[in-house]
């Protein structure tokens, strides 16, 4: 019987090798080159999910599969003893303490200690005397004991992302104690099978419980992949986020490198030269991630091929933005534009005619864009008439900040060349009045407009995911030459861990 329980252990750990080395990650000599997307997790965060740690361990003492526990012994006058403990489940658990170490040698030690556990099940015995007696009973039993749990995870690639081994994982017993039939005073019945089961009953807990916390690290890994991904894919667009280096640990951070490339239909980025480096990360703050210039641009194509950059302004919108300055000019200019019709009966229509190219420097995002506008108008009984055409190329910065669970971008300077310009008003195009007065309302109003609109519309799909969950701390959105960095401290939603284990286990 212990020889099985070993073998089942021994065989485990073998297949959790051969799937490991048959899933190996390759990566070429310099992996930081294809790094597109970097996340630092330091010691602060660590020690806020490992106390979460509980809810794992009490899941998997729960789902573990104790396998019934045979035996037999020869005793002196009583012949041979059988016995078999069968429907061994946990009925109670509690956790006293759990803490967590980075470790050089690329492991997260997790100590685990004074961890109450109570074993319930049926113990059936029997022996044979010398004289052909033979007696059987059943009765009922509690196994009271007081364990220690060591568990040495280790972060590795397999199918290109993150997994987690914790195979490495010891159980210490400072109590083991069986009472029959609710009995807890000691008794021949109850010491004698107490000795005879004590060791194996030892063996076969560890070998069950260790293997159901590997397999929910294992999982956990995937649902932790599983959420990131879907966090930056939107219907076509997606980032890969694929891993481009083995997960690093320290002794005070973790740090996963992927690959972040954008892909939409038949459209994929190429990405080789990302210049990330792990000193341009400190330590002082819980999470961090940091994305390179190219991921911004990508994901600006891809939205320009889903012909997203299109905006369609109407109504009282279109009426604000044509009068932000009460003053003859401008009253002359909607005049000649409009031709009197009034703004619920006009539209004006804004889109991108180019890839905006994007450009992160010290000051904020530069954002390049080259795009038409045209304002319609629905006179009463007449065919739709287009007022006005332009094309410009419009250069933003802007600047990006996160509060109040709201992305907030605020565009800091604008510098606007008008491309094309036809005006019903102004045939000629000799008129500099309403090219002025359009140079204002698209600075002044125009472009807040724009951006605010996609303000909304980015915040709306980071809550789609899921952001607005976690307590965000302070977060900062730092830019730099080629990238960005964002760091910030968080809360945990301690339901979040607790529904994927409801769901799953």
């Amino acid at each position: 019987m212990l020889w099985a329980g070993r073998m089942r252990l021994g065989t485990f750990r073998i297949l959790l090798v051969l799937v490991h080395a048959s899933a190996a990650c390759e990566f070429g000599p310099f992996p930081y080159s294809t790094t597109g997307i970097v996340c630092r997790m330091t010691k602060p965060a660590t020690l806020l999910l490992n106390q979460e740690t509980a809810q794992v361990i009490q899941a998997a003492f729960r789902n573990a599969k104790f396998p019934n526990i045979t035996g037999e012994r020869s005793m002196r006058l009583l012949g041979k003893v059988a016995y078999e403990l069968t429907n061994i489940q946990v009925n109670d658990l509690s956790i006293e303490q759990s803490e967590v170490e980075l470790r050089e040698d690329n492991a997260i030690h997790i100590a685990i200690k004074n961890v109450t556990a109570f074993f319930k099940g049926t113990l059936t015995y029997g022996y044979a005397g010398a004289w052909f007696l033979q007696l059987f009973h059943s009765v009922d039993f509690e196994i009271e004991s007081s364990i220690d749990l060591q568990i040495n995870i280790k972060l590795m690639c397999q199918n290109d992302q993150v997994a987690a081994d914790a195979s490495d994982c010891y159980l210490t017993f400072h109590k083991l104690t069986l009472h029959l039939q609710g009995n807890k005073e000691p008794g021949w019945l109850k010491q004698l099978f107490m000795d005879f089961i004590s060791f194996t009953l030892k063996i076969v807990l560890k070998s069950e419980v260790c293997n159901e916390i590997n397999f929910l690290s294992q999982m956990l890994a995937n649902f932790v992949h599983d959420l990131a991904a879907n966090f930056v894919k939107d219907e076509d667009i997606r980032l890969d986020i694929s891993l481009a280096s083995v997960p690093l640990i320290k002794a005070n951070y973790l740090e996963s490198h992927h690959k972040g490339l954008v892909s939409y239909k038949n459209y994929s980025g190429v990405f080789s030269d990302s210049g990330f480096s792990p000193l341009l990360l400190t330590e002082s703050r819980m999470l961090y991630f940091w994305l390179s210039e190219h991921i911004l641009n990508s994901l600006a194509s891809a939205a320009f091929l889903d012909k997203r950059l299109v905006l369609t302004i109407g109504g009282e919108k279109l009426q604000a933005l044509f009068e932000v300055e009460d003053t003859e000019v401008q009253r002359e200019a909607v005049q000649m534009i409009f031709q009197g019709t009034s703004y619920n009966d006009s539209v004006a229509k804004v889109w991108s005619l180019a890839d905006p190219q994007i450009s992160l420097q010290p000051e904020g995002t530069v954002v390049k864009s080259f795009v038409a506008a045209e304002v319609s108008i629905f006179p009463a009984g007449e065919e739709p008439q287009i007022v006005l055409y332009t094309e410009k190329e419009i250069t933003v910065t802007i600047q990006a900040a996160y509060a109040s669970k709201k992305l907030i971008l605020h565009p800091l300077d604008s510098r606007i060349e008008f491309k094309v310009f036809k005006c019903t008003a102004d045939a000629s195009g000799n008129d500099p009045s309403i090219r002025n007065f359009l140079q204002t309302v698209i600075s002044l109003v125009g472009i807040p407009e724009v951006i605010s609109r996609v303000e909304q519309a980015l915040t709306s799909l980071m809550n789609t995911k899921g952001l607005h969950l976690f307590e965000i701390k302070n977060p900062e959105i730092i830019t730099r030459k080629g990238y960005i960095i964002i760091q910030l401290d968080f809360s945990f939603p301690n339901h979040l861990l607790l529904d994927f284990l409801e769901k799953k286990l």
